[in-house]
């Protein structure tokens, strides 16, 4: 199968301001793109890459005064299959994990393993090990929070959001992602493309979304609290302990987003 996936986004800036990208699909699908996704703006500005220390691809530009065009347009091969599920993943001892999975059982920004510890193990300490208790735990988050965009915010955590259970995607990924370090599971943000492919029309206007891995069975595994079911066409953007740390877009002055579009299609 073959996905378009791409963006378009409008800004307006009053002065001359810096800008952090995180976009454009993740290297780990390098292999997959026939049409690379490349970052372009408009008006034309120089675009430096760097990669950060989580292993994302990252850009910075200095966006001039005015109206500024950020968009990618791509062509990615896809397997066409739902989300793999790997019932059998078991959990590793904490002694026994890979030294570099170890940062993704510690509290962060959005993360607050200390204020949610007690209401983690209340909720899934007779769960079994492995994969049934990261989906028990999504299974939880899925119903505990309800959905809409008006209750977006950028600064929500996660002990908001299970607070006020209503959120997006991220809130869902980041109270999913707590609640495994709490329960001694690595988890890790992750933010991409993903498609509509196999869900009930009409579909929503296009956005991206989140959603988290756990280091379970000795690799990570793709979990979506969000939508709680294997999903068809899902595309790595980036990757790192919550949202802090793959911004789609970071500046560093007054700005207004005039226009978002998104794009995840399967080609014919």
């Amino acid at each position: 199968m073959k996905l378009r996936v791409g963006f378009e986004m409008l800004y307006e800036f009053p002065q001359p301001t810096p800008m952090i990208m995180v976009l454009g699909t993740h290297f780990t699908r390098a292999s997959d793109m026939i049409v690379p996704d490349f970052l372009t703006t408009d008006p034309v500005v120089e675009i430096a890459p760097y990669r950060d220390m989580f292993g994302n691809w990252c850009s910075r530009i200095v966006a001039p005064a005015g109206h500024m065009r950020l968009s990618g347009d791509g062509v990615v091969r896809d397997s066409g299959l739902p989300d793999p599920v790997f019932a059998s993943a078991f959990q590793h001892t904490i002694e026994s994990l890979p030294a570099e999975t170890l940062p993704y059982l510690l509290g962060s920004r959005y993360c607050e393993t200390d204020r949610l510890s007690e209401i983690a193990w209340k909720l899934f300490e007779k769960t079994p090990l492995g994969w049934a208790r990261v989906q028990a735990i999504c299974d939880f988050v899925h119903h505990h929070i309800a959905f809409g965009y008006e209750h977006a915010r950028a600064t929500k955590t996660a002990w908001e959001a299970y607070s006020e259970g209503k959120g997006v995607c991220r809130d869902y990924a980041h109270l999913a992602i707590t609640f495994c370090r709490c329960m001694n599971i690595p988890a890790r943000y992750c933010t991409g493309y993903l498609s509509d492919i196999g869900t009930p029309q009409p579909w929503a206007a296009g956005d991206f979304a989140g959603w988290f891995e756990a280091y379970i069975g000795g690799r990570w595994h793709t979990f979506d609290p969000r939508n709680n079911v294997p999903r068809i066409g899902r595309v790595l953007i980036g990757q790192g302990r919550d949202a802090c740390d793959v911004p789609i877009t970071q500046t560093f002055g007054p700005n207004k987003l005039t226009s978002f579009k998104v794009w995840t299609d399967e080609i014919a």
